[in-house]
């Protein structure tokens, strides 16, 4: 029960990473709001994990204010924000549009922005708060043929480290997450886009140290970590959770 009490807005909520963040903190004894565009998913998980939950794209200004508002009324407020919705794009540069650039920035760097920017009164209407991002190894290190995703993964990052040194006075402390490849629906796009898919996923496997996908549970435990007084002396950090892709 590391974190009883607590009271926490999670985005992409209804699947992979974010779905299993959401059930991790409920189990830790935390009150979790669920957002996510998918209603049917969302509807789905929230009931057989027995959280409140409010369909919400995050890169729409108007759906994130309402959302949000909506989470911190149902929880009695917010302790902590957990932004892990995002999405993929595989796509040489030549080939890009760039309706596609922005969409992948709209979501994975608009998004914790927006989220963020709402969830930020009630933070300090707290007291004291934590925010966790999941970003990316992309952020760390590029990959072929995702300029748009690594470049919004990798500000993501940089959005974590400087929004922790304008939130430290009001006590929120601000960190992200860097996964290497989960095993997760989004994983599986990055690789069965590609032209020859098995040929693909063994090259990214070569990258890693530890032979294996990680799991969704391998993020949401860190994310535990970055959200409970374990880490009360952490903030704008950027934990690369990646079997080891980092170095290697």
């Amino acid at each position: 029960m590391r974190i009883k009490g607590r009271r926490i807005l999670v985005t992409g909520a209804a699947s992979g990473i974010g779905r299993a963040i959401t059930a991790m903190f409920i189990a830790e004894g935390a009150g979790v709001a669920m957002l996510d565009r998918d209603a049917g998913r969302l509807e789905a998980e929230a009931a057989k994990l027995g959280a409140p939950s409010f369909t919400c794209d995050v890169s729409d200004e108007a759906q994130v204010d309402t959302a949000v508002a909506a989470a911190a009324k149902s929880l009695g407020g917010l302790d902590g924000v957990v932004n892990s919705a995002g999405i993929d794009l595989m796509r040489p540069f030549g080939e890009m549009a760039l309706a596609d650039w922005r969409r992948i920035m709209a979501v994975d760097l608009d998004g914790p922005f927006l989220v963020c920017a709402a969830a930020l009164p009630e933070l300090r209407r707290a007291g004291s708060g934590t925010i966790v991002n999941i970003a990316s190894g992309a952020a760390l290190r590029p990959l072929e043929n995702r300029t748009a995703y690594c470049a919004a993964k990798a500000g993501l990052v940089m959005f974590s480290k400087t929004l922790a040194v304008d939130l430290a006075p009001d006590h929120i402390r601000v960190n992200a997450i860097c996964p290497g490849i989960i095993d997760t629906p989004l994983f599986r796009t990055s690789f069965e886009q590609a032209e020859n898919p098995e040929t693909e996923l063994s090259k990214i496997m070569d990258r890693y140290l530890i032979k294996r996908a990680g799991v969704p549970d391998d993020i949401a435990a860190a994310a535990l970590f970055l959200t409970s007084a374990e880490s009360a002396f952490m903030t704008g950090s950027a934990i690369a959770v990646d079997g080891g892709r980092t170095f290697h």
